[in-house]
This record gives structure tokens, C-alpha cells and sequence, in this order.
């Protein structure tokens, strides 16, 4: 099974495609659409991720010890960027997502082409991320 730095590298590399961030935005909107749906059982109040300027839902299912997500968004381009964090993170123990850096933002220039708002909203979604692992690692090293 491909480590998270591997499916990141992949990402990169991905990335590296393109000359301009038009480009990019066009293959992060292309990742949005190839997101599969989210159930609408799951579009709830609970699921929605704060701080995002769009409407993006994240549920998470905990199986087998490893944390499966799902997810989606209003905006085709927040569900490219949340469609980026599912591959990554999506199928991993607590402890791997609480720990990953998930340096493929910074090496990818995320950050830095997408607006203000997109950028706090990724971190927003990040952040939701890791709070699932860590209250589904708290839940279950009790048990």
C-alpha cells in the first residue's frame, strides 16, 4: 500500500504538469468532478466543515482501526481541494493523518495561487481532518 508521502509525491508530481495556474485550477476542478458523491444523508450541519467560504461537508467512517472520509463541496473548486485531502489522508490509521504534514500543499504552491479565502478554507478543511483522527483515536484507545 502506497505511503501518504507517496500518494503526495504523486500529487506533486501531478502538478508539475502544468506551466500557469490557470492550468492548475482547470486540474484541480477536474479532481472535483471525479470526487464521488456524497450521499445527501451526510450534507448535515454536523458534517459541514467551519471556516470555509463554500459549503463542504466532510464525513468520516472509522473501520477496521483506519479512517475512511468522504466529502463534498458547493464549489467545483473546494471539491477539488477536499478530493486532494480524501486521497491522501482517506484509509489511514489516527495516528497517520494526526501526524502527516501533508507537505504536498506547500511543494504543490497551493497556498500561494489560490485566494485568501480558499487558502484559510483549506486549512479550515485540514484542520477538520485531523480532529476526526484525533476523536476517533481518543474513542477508540479506550475501548
Amino acid at each position: 500500500m502506497s505511503t501518504i508521502r507517496d500518494i503526495e509525491k504523486e500529487i506533486v508530481e501531478e502538478f508539475g504538469l502544468f506551466d500557469n495556474n490557470d492550468d492548475k485550477y482547470e486540474y484541480i476542478i477536474d479532481l472535483g468532478k471525479k470526487l464521488p458523491v456524497l450521499d445527501d444523508q451526510y450534507k448535515t450541519d454536523d458534517n459541514k466543515v467551519r471556516g470555509c467560504q463554500s459549503s463542504v461537508w466532510l464525513q468520516a467512517d472509522y473501520k477496521d482501526g483506519k479512517i475512511f472520509f468522504s466529502a463534498d463541496s458547493d464549489s467545483v473548486l473546494v471539491k477539488g481541494l477536499i478530493s486532494m485531502l480524501v486521497r491522501v489522508l482517506s484509509g489511514r490509521t489516527p495516528d497517520e493523518i494526526i501526524g502527516a504534514p501533508l507537505d504536498f500543499i506547500k511543494e504543490v504552491g497551493l497556498t500561494s495561487f489560490l485566494a485568501q479565502t480558499r487558502s484559510n478554507g483549506l486549512l479550515s478543511m485540514v484542520k477538520q481532518i485531523k480532529n476526526y483522527a484525533l476523536a476517533f483515536k481518543l474513542k477508540h484507545s479506550t475501548t
